[in-house]
C-alpha cells in the first residue's frame, strides 16, 4: 500500500507518476527540475516566469499523478508534456494581455485553459538549442531531439534507430548531464 501521503492525495494507483510521495517528488526535482527550468527559461526569457513556469508543471503533474501511464513514456517525457502545456498557457496568456501581468493572473488564467500544444518555438530559441546541441556528441544530439525536442517515446526511438531502449535512455541521459554543465549564453 502506499505511503499515507500518497493515499490522502488519492493517488493509489499502481502506476502512479509517484510525485505524490516524499521520495518521488525529491526524484523527480533532482532529475528533472534543471532541464523543466531551462526549457522555461529559453522560452519565456524570464527567469521569474520561468520559476512559476515549473512550479506550475510540478504543481499539475502532482494533481494528475494517479492518471501517468508508464506505457506512454517516462515520467520525464509526461512532466516535459505538461510543461509544454504550462508554456503555450502562458504565452497565450502573455499575447492576449500585452504589458505586466502577475504570476498570480497568469496561473489563475492557465487554470481556465485546457490549451492544446503549440508546436512552433521562437527562432531565437531554436538557435540556442541548436548551438548548445552542436556540442553534444552526434548520438546523444540525435537521442535528445527525438525523445525532448520532439516529444517521442523512447520505445518508439528504439524501434526506429534499431538499438535497445536502455541504449536510448542512456544517451538522452548522458547528453542532459552535459547540457546541465554548459553555460547558456543570453
Amino acid at each position: 500500500m502506499g505511503s499515507p501521503r500518497a493515499v490522502a492525495t488519492g493517488c493509489a494507483a499502481p502506476h502512479c507518476a509517484r510525485l505524490c510521495t516524499e521520495a518521488g517528488l525529491a526524484a523527480v526535482l533532482a532529475a528533472d527540475r534543471g532541464l523543466l527550468h531551462w526549457r522555461a527559461m529559453s522560452r519565456l526569457g524570464d527567469p521569474g516566469l520561468a520559476e512559476h513556469a515549473v512550479q506550475e508543471t510540478l504543481l499539475r503533474a502532482w494533481r494528475a499523478c494517479a492518471s501517468y501511464d508508464p506505457n506512454r513514456g517516462s515520467v520525464r517525457t509526461w512532466l516535459l508534456t505538461i510543461e509544454r502545456n504550462v508554456l503555450t498557457d502562458i504565452a497565450r496568456f502573455r499575447a492576449s494581455r500585452p504589458g505586466d501581468s502577475s504570476w498570480d493572473e497568469i496561473g489563475e488564467q492557465a487554470e481556465n485553459h485546457c490549451a492544446r500544444p503549440d508546436f512552433v518555438e521562437d527562432l531565437t530559441d531554436g538557435l540556442l538549442v541548436a548551438e548548445l546541441l552542436a556540442q553534444l556528441p552526434a548520438a546523444q544530439r540525435d537521442a535528445v531531439v527525438q525523445v525532448i525536442l520532439r516529444d517521442r517515446a523512447y520505445q518508439d526511438v528504439a524501434a526506429e534507430l534499431g538499438i535497445p531502449v536502455g541504449t536510448v535512455k542512456t544517451r538522452v541521459h548522458y547528453a542532459l548531464r552535459s547540457l546541465r554543465r554548459l553555460p547558456v549564453c543570453a
